[in-house]
């Protein structure tokens, strides 16, 4: 039986998580992934709010299990993460991303999350996980590399002259429709889920042989993906190429939201997890949970940082939108399978700033840039300190 003083704290620290997912909702996974779209002009500041919600919460349930788990039981080593040590660190997490939700300027939630978990974790007893950290800060130092890097070399690849649109962008649909193959979905079994392609490789067992350490049924089953989308993107992009440029940004931002939903959610929820056993909650419920709670964010507050960046950092069209989005949706997954927290706006307005610099540096602010770049790293030192201090300090009261 749980004790009185144990359920109000617990009740606390679900009311936390609910404000922290949806201050995600309305900050980073409801703004990015549709900004370089709207951008664009390819949809509607209100409608990418709406739109990103359903897929953000699609994505929490079949893919948020991975980013949840290393959240609650992955960043500090010992059993610390408390009903209190889970409330603080989701209060000043959450209160840190809405005053970026309402300033205008995109706060890093993974960065928050992670060092306000890392200081109650550790101002509670708990050991840091120093294999965890490098795998983290690897992906997040090489996000604005490889991300802007790719997204630079792929808008010079479609204003390349001597490479036909109808030739440039059905080529980049085909590689979106191999991503999408080798995706894992929870949904599809596994121990971390399964991909399409896998799944389809098993119904041809005659295939599934293989050879160089490569599943050749997985192999034929991913190029059939390939080729269907390129056929799909090649006959829109012949019919009306500008219409077909917009529809291919447009699933390419659906892709980036329903990646951000899995793996946002786990930012939200991720401290609740080593409580689920208090309270005979599953995880998958507890996913559903934050899902909404991301979805009603980005209903409610996604559409005034949807604007902010697609506005203030670079002057995007439909090209350009494009291959920003292709690195995110990659990253994204990337960071999804391996069960990293990363940022969804340091991978959008990495992705973004390179697309830009390919026509020169068009529209790229590079005062915009720098106090990015400083709120990233100031809000992992902030949530830090602020959880330690105030968990110490509740610690001792207490």
């Amino acid at each position: 039986m749980v004790a009185a003083a144990t359920l109000a704290t617990l009740l606390v620290a679900a009311l936390a998580s609910l404000f922290m997912a949806w201050s995600i909702g309305a900050g980073s996974s409801g703004s990015t992934p549709f900004a370089p779209a709207v951008g664009a002009n390819a949809i509607s500041v209100m409608r990418a709010g709406f739109v990103v919600g359903v897929l953000g919460l699609s994505g929490a349930i079949l893919q948020g299990a991975n980013v949840t788990q290393a959240v609650g039981t992955e960043l500090v080593v010992g059993s610390v993460l408390t009903a209190t040590a889970s409330t603080v660190a989701l209060i000043v997490a959450a209160a840190l991303v809405a005053i970026g939700v309402f300033a205008g300027y995109p706060i890093a939630t993974a960065f928050t999350v992670t060092g306000a978990v890392v200081g109650v974790g550790l101002a509670n007893g708990g050991g840091p996980a120093i294999a965890k950290y490098q795998q983290i800060v690897s992906l997040w130092v090489l996000t604005p590399f490889v991300g802007g890097g790719i997204a630079y070399a792929t808008a010079r690849f479609l204003r390349n002259e001597s490479v036909p649109e109808r030739v440039a962008v059905p080529a980049l649909g085909g590689v979106v429709g191999l991503l999408v193959a080798n995706i894992r979905f929870a949904a599809l079994g596994g121990e971390s889920g399964r991909s399409l392609a896998a799944v389809g490789a098993a119904a041809t067992s005659s295939l599934s042989l293989p050879v160089a350490g490569v599943d050749v049924g997985v192999a034929v089953v991913s190029a059939l993906f390939a080729l269907v989308a390129v056929a799909v993107v090649r006959r829109e992009i012949v019919v009306d190429p500008a219409r077909g440029q917009r529809r291919f940004l447009l699933v390419l931002g659906g892709l980036v939201a329903f990646s951000a939903g899995g793996s946002q959610v786990g930012l939200a929820i991720g401290p609740l997890v080593p409580l689920l056993g208090e309270v005979a909650v599953p995880l998958p419920t507890l996913l559903g949970g934050g899902g909404l709670g991301l979805l009603v964010g980005s209903w409610t507050g996604a559409p005034r940082m949807i604007k902010a960046i697609s506005q203030d950092y670079s002057s995007l069209g439909p090209r350009r939108s494009i291959a920003a989005m292709i690195p995110a949706f990659a990253i994204a997954q990337v960071a999804v399978a391996l069960g990293i927290p990363v940022s969804f706006n340091e991978i959008i307005v990495s992705a973004i700033i390179g697309s830009g610099y390919a026509a020169d540096g068009a529209g790229v602010s590079r005062e915009k840039m720098l106090k990015t770049v400083l709120a990233w790293v100031g809000s992992l030192a902030l949530a830090f300190g602020l959880a330690y201090g105030a968990f110490s300090a509740l610690d001792l009261v207490l």
